[in-house]
């Protein structure tokens, strides 16, 4: 049983009976004597071969490597369950933000459009001999002209956004 157990470990780490010897400071014919079952490491070397070859003294000494297999992969399935949920969670708070987002902005805009609205542009009757008016006036009707072009395509790109966005039941 033992001597089955680091030959396959052994085998499936890709080691050769020589690097595992470097490994354990022994000579080759040592591991082929463990392999073959002709002679038993004694529990130091025992502990050693379990470090060099990354596995547990239990599963050296007889514990079976198939179920050892499939508690790792019942191990990783779980791990990615895990981390399946989390990204599923970071993604509906991604939406869910995005989402109300995308309101903000389509409430900022319309409280926008109202304040533009009711002070109907009073840089219309201003006097612009004064450059400091000239430069304000220039600056607020720029903005008005601006907004107002764009505010209704950032506005229709915000409702799409909002529509997307939604919960999907």
């Amino acid at each position: 049983m033992l001597n089955e157990n680091i030959k396959a470990i052994r085998k499936s780490k890709g080691l050769s009976q020589q690097e595992l010897a470097v490994k354990l400071n022994v000579v080759r014919q040592t591991v082929s004597k463990w392999e073959q079952g002709l002679s038993v490491p004694d529990s130091d070397m025992l502990l050693a071969i379990s470090e060099a070859l990354e596995t547990p003294v239990s599963t050296l000494l007889g514990e079976t490597i198939v179920e050892t297999q499939v508690d790792g992969v019942k191990a990783i399935s779980e791990k990615l369950e895990v981390i399946n949920l989390q990204l599923a969670q970071r993604k509906a708070t991604q939406r869910k933000m995005i989402h109300w987002l995308l309101i903000s902005l389509c409430a900022v805009i319309a409280i926008i459009f109202a304040a533009v609205l009711a002070l109907n542009s009073p840089y219309l009757g201003w006097n612009y001999s004064d450059p400091e008016t000239a430069v304000l006036g220039t600056a607020f009707h720029s903005f008005e002209w601006l907004f107002v072009r764009a505010a209704p395509i950032i506005l229709i790109g915000a409702i799409i956004g909002i529509f997307l966005t939604r919960k999907k039941k």
